[in-house]
């Protein structure tokens, strides 16, 4: 093979490695209608590199929407469902460094992470719903501030559906009713809940997140809550200060005796 061929495959790997490794614009294809996000690559590298190693593994394939609490956050990335109870935690790589650079307001995405540790976050994330940057969530502050790593930049609107969907323990279940939920004896299908199909990359540039008007987290000098929760909560959707995985170990198991 002569040099210039091997010059142009050399040119080809390279361009092949650098939109399998960077991106900007993903997309989300779920059961209820897609979104995308821009990410905020230059501004959170460790952050948007483990999110998107997840999605070049392929682990967010097929997985659920496992809590959405209305005017607050849709939570995903950390379960799929299996055809039974509780669902299946996902394999999970190193806990990434915390980088809480943008506010956790309406239309982000942020990772969810352990309590009292924010170091902490592996391949859990949520969209912020409504401004959570201070009020009674406080997400800016809590547990060293949860990062923000980019903005919904098309189909908020199917995210906000997602409030509409009949609840079992925060899980959101389409086609479920108080009734069924409560009934120990029904086993749900996975077109019972709200999957995240496929996550791919649309746009590898990495500097397109500059056109973004992303807002800065400017509360960190603020003292944080005393019970700094898991993943996000507010005084009025529970969780205290358990982990994020406790209180959805809580619920599942709810779930399983509900379906057993």
């Amino acid at each position: 093979m002569n040099r210039s061929k091997l010059s142009k495959l050399s040119i080809a790997a390279l361009i092949f490695a650098s939109t399998s490794s960077f991106a900007t614009v993903v997309e989300f294809t779920t059961s209820q209608g897609n979104f995308k996000v821009n990410l905020h690559d230059e501004t959170t590298p460790e952050t948007v590199a483990n999110f998107l190693k997840y999605i070049n593994d392929g682990d967010y394939n097929n997985t659920v929407v496992h809590r959405v609490v209305p005017d607050f956050v849709m939570q995903a990335g950390g379960f799929e469902f299996t055809g039974g109870f509780p669902l299946t935690p996902i394999a999970t790589d190193s806990a990434i460094i915390n980088e809480p650079v943008f506010s956790n307001v309406r239309g982000t995405i942020a990772m969810a992470k352990v309590a009292n540790n924010e170091n902490s976050a592996t391949s859990q994330w949520f969209v912020n719903l409504s401004d959570n940057s201070g009020g009674t969530a406080e997400l800016d502050t809590q547990n060293g501030g949860f990062t923000v790593f980019g903005e919904v930049i098309e189909g908020l609107e199917n995210i906000d559906n997602m409030s509409d969907i009949f609840r079992c323990s925060d899980v959101p279940m389409p086609g479920y009713n108080a009734t069924q939920c409560s009934d120990s004896s029904f086993v749900p299908g996975v077109e019972n809940f709200v999957t995240i199909e496929t996550v791919t990359i649309v746009d590898a540039t990495v500097n397109t997140a500059a056109s973004l008007a992303g807002v800065r987290n400017t509360s960190l000098n603020t003292t944080p809550p005393v019970s700094e929760p898991s993943e996000p909560t507010t005084s009025s959707s529970g969780g205290g200060s358990m982990t994020w995985f406790s209180l959805i170990f809580v619920g599942l198991i709810t779930l399983k005796r509900r379906f057993k």
